[in-house]
């Protein structure tokens, strides 16, 4: 049977139950981004959902009273439960614990080293009844007072719906990854009402690939799912800040620009901190003795211990939940004391990363974002002290440790800058916020090359490549990598007699012609060399390939690599001129060795 020429990606000869066979469902880009634009409707209205969840806990637990009302961002009185405050999180705890364990693993933790995880060695699959779990379980964390955000936990909500919904549909891998980071990109959209950063965020730290046909689909769901939030939540930013706190009109004062950096700087030394304490808690509890709930009651009681202490020194519990009134008195000028802002970040970051290690569920970011404010305020107020004309203020200090923080711990510095302009739609401190972004990432990576998000994986022996590869080759044209020595045989003629003599280490592809037109190939494979000569008389159409597409020499690489995958061929002819070849035409041939050398060959280290 002759092979199956494929030219312009439609095949001539194909064995139509072959083609069937590992066949994956792909729709076009119209239907993905429709398909996005639900997702994000459902990513919008799931983040509504959990945060009326969160008050429900957090009122229950704190208040003793039934109610979806809450405003994280106002500082509230003591608890009307005094010093028995100290059960509420180990009871919460322990209730999260078990749903975790017995319904899903996965949803312990912050939520997005799991995602990654899937993106990059599952296929893209996350069970759907993550999505419940996950929510039921962190807003019992952040509710009853583990130190712990609610942006993880939405990203892996939004992830879960959005594979559950790629995985009912039967969509391709590409296609389900696409998904799932536009839902990862709503969820974080919709809960700090960001869309641009949203976006960045599923770009920089989950995307393996950039194109139209994966940005599109996350753009549609991170403005569906603002859209719903702002609808149902409000427009505002997630912090009210003051006015202008650089004045960026003339240039920078030696002092300013010397405060920022110096912060930029020391905040790369705490992501590194934060990062390694993490680690340190996450080994550390499981070696505890006694099993998973004696595991978290010793870590949530040190959660309570902290809140009752701070409660009756300071009239707040200040370290749990997800920490955003503190942030606001920070920018409010109402918390200024240094020594004050700096227990706070050092309590903080002993009580998220216990929160975690102990089996908590929510994320990182609302404590980086509490670490940052904190750090850049206590900073601010010594340079006050040191240099009078640094010009920072306390504001303008918390929004640029915020995002030097939150970009040097997950390494998405983009997504870092973008946000925090977002949430504080400052504009005038975006030149220093940058400055510091760069130098805490520089410094983060130079004390530890891992992010808080893959440091978690690399345990599990998954890396996550650090840097997005730009398959630049694609760019380049069939007859940029085509082998160009082949031999062309005539139908009928035995394997030996088309083989040349010195093909031994090298064997050369062949063309099989019939009358000027191409009827197959034989791609270069070990062996063939000893099959011609073990049996001269087996003729060429034995090897020929079954399945076989050609390409023009200025085709793209792309097209050419689009069409061997869609045909599972093992090679391509590659042809100038005519849109029916003949064998005159052929000028060289595209093998998985071709292939191969190009992708490295890509490669600059």
């Amino acid at each position: 049977m002759p092979a199956a020429i494929v030219s312009e990606g439609e095949p001539v000869f194909v064995d139509q139950n072959a083609k069937r066979a590992g066949e994956e469902r792909r729709v076009s880009l119209l239907a993905l981004c429709t398909l996005a634009l639900t997702i994000g409707i459902m990513t919008g209205l799931c983040s509504v959902a959990f945060r009326a969840l969160i008050a429900l806990v957090h009122n229950f637990f704190y208040n003793g009273r039934l109610s979806l009302i809450f405003d994280a961002n106002m500082s509230e009185r003591p608890s009307r439960f005094g010093d028995l405050l100290f059960f509420s999180p180990i009871i919460g705890g322990l209730i999260v614990v078990y749903i975790v364990k017995t319904f899903a693993p996965e949803a312990k933790g912050h939520g997005v080293p799991e995602v990654m995880d899937a993106v990059f060695y599952k296929h893209g699959n996350i069970r759907g009844k993550v999505a419940l779990v996950k929510a039921l379980a962190s807003a019992l964390s952040i509710g009853s007072g583990a130190a712990v955000g609610r942006e993880g936990p939405i990203i892996q909500i939004g992830s879960a719906l959005g594979s559950a919904l790629s995985q009912y549909i039967g969509l391709s891998t590409w296609q389900k990854i696409t998904l799932l980071s536009a839902g990862a990109g709503a969820g974080i959209a919709a809960t700090f009402n960001t869309p641009l950063g949203g976006v960045l965020f599923a770009l920089e730290i989950l995307l393996p690939e950039v194109s139209n046909r994966t940005f599109l689909p996350v753009v549609v769901a991170t403005g569906a799912a603002t859209t719903i939030g702002r609808i149902l939540i409000g427009p505002d930013p997630a912090f009210a800040v003051p006015d202008v706190q650089f004045s960026l009109a003339g240039s920078l004062a030696p002092g300013e620009i010397l405060s920022f950096v110096l912060l930029g700087l020391l905040c790369g030394a705490a992501a590194w901190a934060f990062i390694r304490l993490l680690v340190m808690m996450e080994d550390g509890f499981p070696k505890l003795p006694g099993n998973e709930y004696t595991q978290n009651i010793v870590g949530m009681a040190i959660i309570g211990l902290m809140m009752v202490v701070l409660s009756d020194l300071f009239g707040h519990s200040f370290v749990d939940g997800v920490g955003y009134s503190v942030i606001q008195s920070i920018f409010d000028q109402k918390m200024t004391g240094v020594g004050l802002l700096a227990l706070l970040f050092v309590l903080k970051m002993v009580a998220t990363t216990v929160s975690l290690g102990c089996g908590a569920s929510g994320g990182i970011f609302s404590p980086s974002l509490y670490l940052g404010a904190t750090l850049g305020a206590a900073f601010a107020a010594t340079m006050s002290l040191i240099l009078p004309h640094s010009g920072l203020t306390l504001p303008s200090a918390a929004i640029i440790g915020m995002a030097a923080m939150v970009g040097a711990g997950t390494g998405g510095v983009m997504t870092a800058i973008v946000m925090v302009f977002e949430m504080t739609r400052d504009y005038a401190i975006i030149v220093p916020v940058i400055v510091a972004v760069a130098l805490a990432a520089g410094v983060r990576r130079a004390l530890i090359s891992e992010t808080i998000y893959t440091i978690k994986l690399r345990h599990r022996g998954h890396r996550i490549p650090k840097e997005r590869h730009i398959n630049l080759y694609l760019v380049k044209q069939a007859q940029d990598i085509m082998e160009r020595g082949f031999i062309v045989a005539r139908a009928g003629t035995t394997l030996r007699d088309a083989m040349l003599p010195d093909d031994i280490d090298d064997v050369r592809p062949i063309v099989v012609e019939r009358q000027g037109r191409i009827v197959g190939l034989i791609p270069p494979r070990s062996g063939l060399w000893l099959e011609a000569r073990t049996n001269p008389d087996v003729q060429v159409e034995k090897f020929v390939e079954s399945r076989l597409v050609i390409c023009r020499d200025e085709d793209l690489l792309s097209l050419a690599f689009a069409r061997l995958k869609r045909h599972r061929a093992g090679a391509a002819v590659v042809f100038r001129g005519t849109a029916r070849p003949r064998i005159d035409d052929v000028v060289g041939i595209i093998t998985k060795r071709a292939v191969a050398d190009a992708v490295i060959d890509s490669y600059d280290d």
